[in-house]
């Protein structure tokens, strides 16, 4: 298959998100390396179904089944995938164990007690956040922040591929990632500011205010994308598929965190 500048777009789509695609992609090492870039698409993607829906919820139901409704998308929008990966690292570095030990358990698809505790935490957390977002009458600020996280989250994925060594082995689909550089991540960040900025926009949001709202989300994936991916990195050696799920899972919860916050403030 002739390779063309939209496989790269359909690979991060197919690698992230359950959305279909009317055509096939070849998951080449290659391909996938450049996928890296629209990461925050994908993101994006999730974060307009997420919109969307937010509003159309609210608009029927009350916050609480409205905000359970919404956390059922979100799961679904990614197949269960990156929340997966945070039950199996969950269980693999909060086991105890030695680092060869952790991986295996990584590997086992049986899930655990730390993963169950870990993926209920999260959803709870989520879920509480989102009720307390919908509850907010401002919709000009709540839809573009509710955007904005799922794009920030999955760019920091993107980061985290080439900032940290891979622990995954040989045949891991981490792996194809290997040949990806920091000049892929600056392109994926020009992408995640220019689609926050693109939902600000559409929001209430200032030009001020949207140079804002993309600063500080930088600094909250580093702040505490760095501190997460560094910690599980010296368990591991490295990270795998299923830890750059899991930091998925834990940027998406603080992202939204702070956005309440804001709103609160």
């Amino acid at each position: 298959m002739t390779e063309t500048v939209w496989h790269p777009f359909g690979a991060s789509v197919q690698f992230l998100t359950r959305f279909p695609l009317p055509a096939a992609i070849p998951f080449t090492p290659p391909v996938l390396t450049r996928s890296l870039v629209f990461f925050p698409a994908a993101g994006a993607l999730i974060g307009a179904l997420l919109a969307g829906c937010a509003y159309l919820f609210d608009l029927a139901l009350p916050a609480l089944p409205a905000a359970a409704l919404l956390l059922a998308v979100w799961v679904c929008a990614s197949g269960g995938l990156h929340l997966d990966g945070l039950m199996d690292t969950a269980d693999g570095v909060l086991s105890g164990r030695s680092r060869e030990r952790m991986l295996e358990i990584m590997k086992d698809s049986r899930v655990g007690a730390m993963g169950v505790l870990a993926a209920i935490l999260v959803l709870l957390l989520k879920f509480s956040l989102l009720c307390s977002l919908l509850q907010s009458a401002d919709w000009g600020t709540c839809l573009p922040l509710l955007f904005a996280v799922p794009v920030w989250s999955r760019w920091w994925m993107s980061l985290a591929i080439v900032r940290w060594p891979y622990a995954g082995g040989e045949n891991g689909l981490g792996s194809y990632f290997r040949g990806a550089n920091m000049g892929r991540i600056w392109g994926s960040l020009l992408v995640g500011v220019a689609l926050t900025a693109a939902g600000a926009r559409i929001g209430a949001f200032s030009p001020v205010e949207t140079i804002m709202l993309c600063a500080l989300a930088l600094l909250l994936c580093l702040a505490a994308g760095t501190v997460s991916a560094q910690w599980i990195s010296r368990r591991l050696g490295g990270l795998t598929g299923d830890t750059y799920g899991a930091l998925n899972e834990l940027l998406e919860a603080a992202l939204l965190l702070a956005a309440v916050a804001a709103i609160a403030g």
